[in-house]
Parts: structure tokens; C-alpha cells; sequence
């Protein structure tokens, strides 16, 4: 063997061996060979948890009483400081009486003619009965006398109802309070001419308790409908149901409210029920500045006492929002990641409520969500709470 056949076959053997070291390194870097990917999970479970949807209402006062005047004439005196608390019967304005005091006495000689009308007609039918028997009258003298005698009364009669009339409006000059509330402003002052049954002159507002008046969607409503049927949710009678009050600065109010009403009808413009609430408000009864629970105001009521059983509750960390709504990643048996559509409706603490789309004993990720692509095959370990840092929002 010649020496470049022995230069050859080394060679050959060297070109060999580097391709063996090569082969080597690339069976190292085969992505085949990479650890899955870790993520963090948890079963889904089941709950029995109060449902207590919130409603937009509209505080007003107890009884809101009209204070319109009864007669035509002139205020002469008002009696009460505007904006402070009234009691039932505490005058409030005067009308000028001196013209209702003089009808009345018209009334009273009106009647009083009257009545010695009747006297006299009563007086000479007595006299010319007998006269008939003698045959010294004729009938149509004692019909006349009848017919005198039922004149004088029903002319008395309308004495006595325009007497009863004008003793009203007498009365009616001194206008006191129906109820006791706080009282508004005067829309009239001294002087003034006001109108009977027309004019405005203020308002009284009862103000223990109070009202809150709720809108409730058809569709909530529909929804409830269904739940209940399908033993999704319970409740008791509906007028048993309770209410908190938010105010719009988000202060709690202390005294909890009573479903009172529900409407019998949706309204057709806006597809809503109305229902109302009433709240204690004891600080009502008490001088302007201890209570700041007024009617008009704008809150929120949150609803008590329905009961949402085998309600699916998943950490709010768990879930993700595209371009199609809500999803989570589900682990399967085979340890792979699946893209699961949700439908999740409310908040319920740090937990989203799903009411649709998982089942229970389902695992789903809360952790490690940058590392998955649907179908990736993962190493799935127990999520710890505790990672949650206190700042995060629940």
C-alpha cells in the first residue's frame, strides 16, 4: 500500500468521526427533547352562593302631599319657616276671611227665611184642611197650600246647602298641614292671589320612611324566569326580598329595605318594571342636617335573598377576553391545553361566576398562560392562592 493510499484512507476516517461528533450535538439540541411547558391549575367546583344583582333607583319621600288652597282669594298670612319640620294640623297660610265670613252670615239669614217660610206654608195648609170639610174652600185651594208647604221646604233644603258651602270656604281660609313632614318652599307670599284647587302654594314631604324606586330589565326578568324553573335558583315570596342601599359616593346606607310593590306592567318605551323599596329613615324625623337621605337622589340597590345553587366559580386571573368574549384554558386527560369559550357573567368576590361552558372537575390554567398554544402538551401543577399579591384587585 503506497503512501497516498494510506493518506486517503485517514482521511476518510477523520471526515468520518466529525460527522459522528456533529450528529451528536444536533441530537442534543432537538427540540424534541424540551421539557414541557409548567403551568398552574385548578378543579372546578361547585358552590351554593347568594345572587344579589344591583339596580339603579331613585329615592322619594313617603308621602309627597300637594298643599293647594280650597278657596279663591288673598293670602293674608303665612304661618311656618320653609324647609323645616311640620306637624300634622300646624297652620301654614291664611287666606283672607272676611268675605267668606260675611257669605256665611248671607247663608245663615238665608236659612233662617227659609225656615219661617216653611212655618208659615205649614200654617195655612193647617188652616184650610178643615175649611175643605166644610166645603168653604175648594181642593185647588188646599192643592195650593201643599204645594207651598213643599216649596218652602225645598227652598230651605238649598238654604241649608249653601249655608254648609259657605261655612266650608270659612273654614277652608286657616289651611293647615294634612301630615307631618318637612316642609318646602312657598311658591306665594302675603298678598298674593291664589286660585281654589289650582295653585301650588308648597309641598310636604314625609320623610319616614322612604321609597326607592327601581327599573328592572325585561330581560333580567326573563332570565329569573328561567333559572327558577330549572332549580338553578331559589328565593322566597317575592315581597320578602331585601335590599341594601349604595349611595354615589359608594357609602352603605345603615337601615336595610323591604320590597314593597312590583308594577303590573312593563313600560313600552323603555322595556322596564318598575318596583319599589322601602327604607327605614328614623334620622328623618329629626331638624334638617342629620339625615342626608333626601328624595330624588340616584342610588344603587343591591337584591337579597336569592340563592344561586351549583354555581361554578373560577379565580378572575383565570380568564381571558379576545376578539370572540371570554375564555379559559382547560387541561385534558392527556395533560394538553384546550382554548374553552365561557360565558361569564358576574363578579362574585375575586371569582368570576361561568355560567356556561365548564363542568365540574375540570382543571383550567391560572398561571403560565404566555407559554400555551391550544394542543400543547403541558406539566400541570396545583395553583397556590397565596401567590395572589394583596394589592392585586379581587
Amino acid at each position: 500500500m503506497t503512501f497516498s493510499d494510506r493518506w486517503a484512507m485517514g482521511g476518510n476516517a477523520g471526515l468520518l468521526l466529525i460527522l459522528i461528533l456533529l450528529a451528536g450535538c444536533t441530537e442534543q439540541k432537538s427540540p424534541d427533547t424540551a421539557p414541557a411547558p409548567q403551568v398552574e391549575v385548578v378543579a372546578v367546583n361547585v358552590r351554593t352562593i347568594p345572587d344579589e344583582p344591583e339596580f339603579i333607583g331613585q329615592t322619594e319621600a313617603f308621602r309627597p302631599v300637594e298643599i293647594r288652597p280650597q278657596v279663591t282669594g288673598i293670602i293674608k298670612k303665612i304661618f311656618f319657616t320653609e324647609g323645616r319640620n311640620i306637624r300634622e294640623g300646624d297652620r301654614l297660610y291664611l287666606i283672607d276671611p272676611v268675605p267668606f265670613e260675611a257669605a256665611y252670615l248671607s247663608g245663615k239669614a238665608r236659612v233662617a227665611q227659609a225656615q219661617a217660610r216653611v212655618f208659615q206654608a205649614e200654617r195655612d195648609l193647617a188652616r184650610v184642611k178643615p175649611l175643605l170639610e166644610q166645603q168653604a174652600v175648594s181642593q185647588k185651594n188646599v192643592d195650593d197650600a201643599m204645594a207651598a208647604v213643599l216649596e218652602s221646604k225645598a227652598a230651605l233644603e238649598a238654604a241649608q246647602s249653601d249655608l254648609v258651602k259657605a261655612k266650608f270656604d270659612r273654614d277652608n281660609t286657616l289651611i293647615t298641614a294634612p301630615v307631618s313632614g318637612r316642609v318646602g318652599r312657598s311658591q306665594f307670599y302675603e298678598g298674593r292671589l291664589v286660585s281654589a284647587q289650582t295653585t301650588l302654594l308648597t309641598t310636604i314631604d314625609q320623610l319616614d320612611p322612604m321609597y326607592v324606586n327601581v327599573s328592572v330589565p325585561e330581560s333580567y326578568l326573563l332570565r329569573r324566569r328561567r333559572e327558577l324553573a330549572e332549580h338553578r335558583v331559589q328565593r322566597p315570596d317575592i315581597f320578602q326580598l331585601r335590599g341594601t342601599m349604595i349611595f354615589s359616593d359608594g357609602s352603605v346606607y345603615a337601615e336595610e329595605g323591604i320590597l314593597d310593590f312590583a308594577d303590573a306592567t312593563l313600560r313600552s318605551e323603555t322595556g322596564m318594571l318598575k318596583a319599589r323599596f322601602t327604607f327605614p329613615n328614623p334620622e328623618g324625623r329629626s331638624s334638617p342636617g342629620h339625615s342626608y337621605f333626601y328624595p330624588g337622589q340616584f342610588v344603587r340597590i343591591r337584591l337579597h335573598g336569592y340563592i344561586r345553587t351549583d354555581a361554578v366559580l373560577i379565580p378572575q386571573r383565570a380568564v381571558q377576553h379576545g376578539p370572540k368574549g371570554a375564555f379559559v384554558y382547560v387541561i385534558d386527560a392527556e395533560e394538553k391545553a384546550e382554548l374553552r369559550p365561557i360565558h361569564a357573567s358576574s363578579w362574585h368576590g375575586g371569582d368570576w361566576l361561568v355560567e356556561d361552558g365548564l363542568h365540574p372537575g375540570e382543571r383550567i390554567v391560572v398561571e403560565g398562560f404566555h407559554r400555551l398554544r391550544p394542543g400543547t402538551q403541558v406539566d400541570a401543577i396545583p395553583y397556590s392562592a397565596d401567590k395572589i399579591s394583596p394589592d392585586e384587585p379581587a
